[in-house]
């Protein structure tokens, strides 16, 4: 999944929030129309004028019409990148990609709606969908690698850059998808955010089964 938090850009300057502002509206507008009338007979006029921006501008943003539909906000894996760098030395690491995460995700039901639309164009689309998989493979990479640069920082070694940096990406990516899912059958019940820290818990504690 690929997040958008316009949360993110708060301590951007204004340059760089509108900047981002407008990005957002593309790649919304882009997965509204494809997920009305399908991606293939969406054009990158069609989805200018809706975000009311020109086609020069879409092409500020993004390199093809396609990149629109499969990648709503580019910027977020650097922010969290940077978050899980920048994080108190005291926090473990999978705190510190927890509250990176959460910070994305803190208007999740405000966006839910969009995220729906944005797998079901995927989904609509083989093509689109492997460049998904393919966008969310390196922005797990990139995770990753920023957490062993964090071990590596306090540990060292070669288990700073081994199996566990990469494990605890995978499974934060697992953990969010799991959270998403099961917040969005149970709305009524909890906030998603609550969701997505009961899971974290669950996982800190190393996956206790639960007791009778």
């Amino acid at each position: 999944m690929q997040l958008m938090s316009e949360k993110g850009a708060a301590g951007g300057g204004l340059r760089e929030r509108k900047k981002r502002a407008t990005r957002a509206a593309l790649a919304e507008a882009a997965v509204r129309l494809a997920a009305e009338h399908g991606a293939d007979k969406v054009t990158v006029e069609a989805i200018s004028a809706a975000a009311g921006v020109s086609v020069r501008t879409f092409f500020n943003y993004f390199d093809s019409r396609d990149d629109a539909f499969v990648v709503i906000d580019a910027d977020a894996g650097a922010r969290m990148r940077r978050a899980v760098l920048e994080a108190p030395a005291a926090l473990s690491p999978l705190e510190a990609l927890r509250e990176a995460m959460a910070a994305e995700l803190a208007e999740a039901e405000q966006q839910h709606e969009l995220w729906r639309l944005h797998a079901e164009v995927l989904h609509a689309s083989p093509h689109l969908l492997a460049r998904g998989v393919g966008a969310h493979m390196a922005a797990e990479a990139d995770l990753a690698e920023a957490l062993a640069e964090r071990l590596r920082a306090t540990v060292g070694g070669a288990t700073a850059s081994g199996l566990y940096p990469r494990l605890l990406a995978a499974v934060a990516g697992a953990a969010v998808r799991t959270s998403v899912d099961h917040w969005s059958a149970h709305q009524q019940e909890a906030a998603f955010l609550d969701v997505f820290h009961e899971v974290f818990t669950l996982l800190a504690a190393g996956l206790p089964a639960p007791s009778a």
